[in-house]
């Protein structure tokens, strides 16, 4: 999955007040639960989708996001209906961690997740839409679930199932992870970092710490410039990323010739993405971070994050080496209309099977293969990129108002 979407905050510690009501007597698990509240998700192009209602009167999705401090309200529309007062504005930044962007914080927020009320909430909502979900992730969300309402409990992630459950930190059973395995991690500002190991191609297995993001549709990522001996691979793809907040995101995508979380937990030839960050980013909340782990390498386990005891557990329920499916096409597409089923070229790949087509950007989507566009949605399009090597894809898109056909062989870009 080429889209990659980041969050870096820059609060002072003058600019943020956590109320007492927000330091736990807001933050429970009904007694008729018994200790734990299970809530389904969707499952969207790498994204784990909540519902929740807002301010007991609107229905919203939000995307749930371990790598992010903060709630966010991406949508200003909605606290512009209910007149709710902006209290301060504040300076963010953006995931090139040098782009200025604003933020405005608003209190007394009521959240309600299934059977789980989170009351007197104070969270972010954004000036403008940076993000962009809708268009670069083909997902219709509202807003981020951050670390300030979930690091009270003991979080249960089961991709298979597409569940998450709250567990109450005081009723967790610790037997029930006995065959879970212990990674180290350390937290912070709410944040779980783990130590693994990534040996590139020269054979040095390099200690790297990695931010677990579950807001991040990728396998893995890493900043090159953070450790000398993170260097690029000699075969890599040049281009777009994808969308973070504010803007584009320019990297590589190559492999790795060996990612380890554990010694029983090893990804050979791991599709990864790396970055090179800007020399004027503010990196003061990267935290000493090497990357970042995502969805993509996340969705092979159960994952139990507890936020209490400073723990995280994972248990393997896919194959390690198992392929990760990826573009073979060159194309980058962005989604926009109201049912989010029209698609665009956003980029092409330079020398991929797309660009040697002769497809460009702007180039809206007509058909593929037989079918119309409008049948998909962008997880729908992404698949059929990353269909086996050698499959035809047959495009016909509009360009300039004129109908043209393009046909191409998918083919292995790393």
């Amino acid at each position: 999955m080429r889209y990659l979407l980041m969050l870096i905050l820059w609060l002072g510690a003058t600019c943020w007040h956590t109320s007492a009501a927000q330091r736990g007597s807001d933050l429970y698990i009904p007694a008729a639960k018994q200790g734990k509240v299970e809530i389904p998700f969707e499952y969207e192009n790498n994204f784990i989708v909540i519902e929740v209602i807002f301010n007991r009167i609107f229905p919203l999705r939000f995307i749930l996001d371990t790598g992010a401090e903060h709630t966010i309200l991406t949508n200003r529309e909605i606290t512009d209906m209910l007149a709710i007062d902006y209290q301060r504005r504040f300076t963010i930044l953006g995931a090139d961690m040098q782009t200025e962007l604003y933020a405005y914080l608003v209190r007394g927020i009521q959240m309600e997740i299934q059977d789980m009320d989170f009351l007197n909430r104070s969270i972010l909502v954004l000036e403008e839409d940076y993000f962009r979900f809708d268009q670069f992730a083909g997902i219709n969300v509202h807003g981020i679930i951050g670390a300030d309402m979930i690091r009270r409990f003991v979080v249960e992630i089961n991709y298979r199932r597409k569940t998450v459950t709250f567990h109450d930190p005081r009723r967790f059973n610790e037997r029930r992870v006995t065959d879970f395995t212990v990674l180290p991690t350390d937290f912070h500002r709410g944040k779980p970092y783990i130590s693994t190991y990534t040996r590139l191609a020269n054979n040095q297995e390099i200690n790297t710490k990695l931010l677990m993001d579950t807001g991040a549709s990728i396998s893995l990522l890493l900043y090159t410039d953070t450790d000398t001996l993170l260097s690029l691979p000699e075969k890599v793809i040049p281009g777009s990323l994808g969308m973070g907040l504010g803007g584009s995101l320019d990297g590589y995508m190559g492999r790795v010739d060996q990612f380890r979380l554990d010694e029983d937990i090893v990804f050979r030839e791991l599709i990864t993405n790396f970055q090179e960050l800007h020399p004027n980013a503010d990196s003061t909340y990267l935290n000493d971070r090497n990357g970042i782990i995502g969805n993509r390498l996340l969705n092979r386990f159960t994952v139990i994050i507890d936020y209490i005891r400073g723990r995280v557990y994972l248990r393997q329920v896919e194959d390690l080496q198992e392929d990760f499916a990826f573009d073979k096409s060159g194309l980058v597409m962005r989604a926009f209309g109201a049912s989010l089923n029209n698609f665009e070229v956003f980029y092409v790949i330079p020398g991929s099977p797309a660009d040697e087509a002769g497809l460009r950007k702007g180039d809206e989507l007509v058909r593929i293969n037989w079918l119309p566009a409008f049948f998909f949605n962008m997880e729908g399009i992404t698949s059929k990129l990353s269909k086996r090597e050698g499959k035809k894809i047959r495009l016909v898109v509009k360009r300039n108002g004129e109908k043209m056909r393009f046909t191409f062989l998918l083919r292995d870009l790393l």
